[in-house]
């Protein structure tokens, strides 16, 4: 029988974050701002009769910590899996590849992901992505400009999280022209 799930929870500014993760691989199974409890409901059935415990997962702290202080690149680099057909996983795979820092539309989200006109099945995506945060939903926003909904906690939720990562996107290309700026006066 394979070993329970591990549990962490990490205090954000939004709220809790539990993320629950295979032990063998290390891999996120489910995430999102609920109680543990709650996100173990949300893995794959495949997954359930593991159960969970909680523990400690210092590669998921590292890149909590760092999202947090406005990098979220670490994120990008934290194996994810949860069940869904090949279009589903097409689209969350697109959303990891938009940069911490920027949003994409659902239209832009669905030619991404090689369907132009299926807007609405990424949205549809969106809405059943039970990896919060490692895959960043909360950067699609409708193509006028307007954020549209964010299952975890609503739009202000999805407008904090958008502005966290903005601010730290800024900072961090303030800090490469500054470093440009000195290489070129050397």
């Amino acid at each position: 029988m394979p070993l329970p799930l591990v549990a962490a929870e990490y205090d954000t500014p939004f709220g809790d974050l539990a993320v629950l993760v295979s032990p063998e691989d290390g891999t996120v199974r489910s995430a999102g701002f609920h109680a543990a409890a709650d996100m173990a409901l949300r893995v794959a059935p495949s997954q359930r009769g593991r159960g969970w415990e909680p523990g400690d997962l210092p590669h998921i702290d590292a890149a909590v910590a760092a999202w947090l202080s406005g990098d979220g690149s670490l994120l990008r680099d934290i194996d994810v899996q949860q069940e869904g057909g090949p279009f589903f996983q097409e689209v969350w795979e697109t959303m990891r590849d938009v940069p911490n820092g920027e949003t994409i539309s659902y239209r832009d989200l669905a030619e991404a992901a090689g369907r132009p006109r299926a807007m609405r099945a990424a949205g549809t995506a969106c809405a059943r992505n039970n990896i919060a945060l490692f895959i960043p939903c909360h950067r699609v926003i409708k193509s006028g400009g307007a954020l549209g909904n964010y299952g975890f906690g609503g739009v202000e939720m999805k407008a904090g999280m958008i502005a966290l990562e903005h601010k730290g996107a800024a900072q961090a290309d303030d800090a490469a022209l500054r470093r440009s700026a000195a290489e070129a006066s050397v």
